[in-house]
């Protein structure tokens, strides 16, 4: 039997087409950025390798720690300085990309049915934002983070997804062994890894993200309706 149910938020719990949100809070981040000496295809290109730096983190610093290592190799040690008006961007700015996110009620309906069965419930977000940026999208979705035993952030996480170790540590963070926990996501490659640490899984395809055109059918898989008669015949 399950004990813990971890759900992923970018294309699961927070509808969105994945190339059209990231395309859209780019170019926000190049308008904030502009004024300030950045060229927006420049900054794309880095911001995407510092994202590349946190999918390789080996666990030796915060997945913060590795992307701002990775900018200040691209613009050097002065642009640190710069944090604070990125900091700022996802206070502020980055609110507005909530325009090319969509929802669906049946995300939070899901949730809470999952906490009045008794389970534990974790936002197993891939960490490669900051803790306002994660707060906003939750928001987006229905949610607070306090609706979440635990979540991730790049402040608090050293490994990303597709990397095991992500769920590994999350595993150790919240004391289940991989066994008594599901995982819930939308994309193959970033959420179906967690079974081969023997978690059981579950794969939402409203927003299918499946870049490696692999089987999906080999897990289970479905809509909210169908997860949640998963999730109940889990708990019996």
């Amino acid at each position: 039997m399950i004990r813990a149910v971890l759900f992923d938020l970018d294309g699961t719990l927070l509808p969105m087409n994945m190339e059209e949100f990231t395309k859209g809070y780019f170019k926000l981040l190049a308008k904030k950025a502009a004024p300030f000496g950045y060229d927006a295809e420049k900054l794309v290109a880095s911001i995407w390798k510092g994202t590349g730096a946190m999918v390789k983190n080996d666990g030796s610093c915060s997945n913060e720690e590795a992307f701002w290592k990775c900018f200040a190799s691209i613009y050097g040690q002065d642009a640190l300085k710069d944090k604070a008006i990125f900091d700022e961007f996802y206070a502020n700015e980055f609110l507005t990309a909530e325009q090319f996110c969509q929802f669906n009620p049946k995300a939070k309906e899901t949730v809470q049915k999952v906490k009045d069965a008794g389970l534990r419930v974790v936002l197993a977000t891939n960490p490669i934002f900051p803790e306002v940026a994660t707060q906003a999208r939750a928001r987006w979705a229905g949610f607070e983070l306090s609706d979440f035993e635990y979540h991730t952030t790049y402040e608090n996480s050293c490994h990303c997804k597709p990397n095991p170790e992500y769920y590994k540590d999350i595993l150790e963070r919240i004391g289940c062994k991989p066994e008594e926990c599901l995982m819930v996501g939308n994309d193959v490659d970033e959420d179906m890894v967690a079974a081969t640490i023997g978690m059981k899984v579950f794969l939402l395809t409203d927003c299918l993200e499946n870049k490696g055109n692999k089987d999906y059918r080999v897990y289970p898989h479905g809509s909210f309706e169908e997860l949640q008669d998963y999730v109940s015949l889990e708990c019996t």
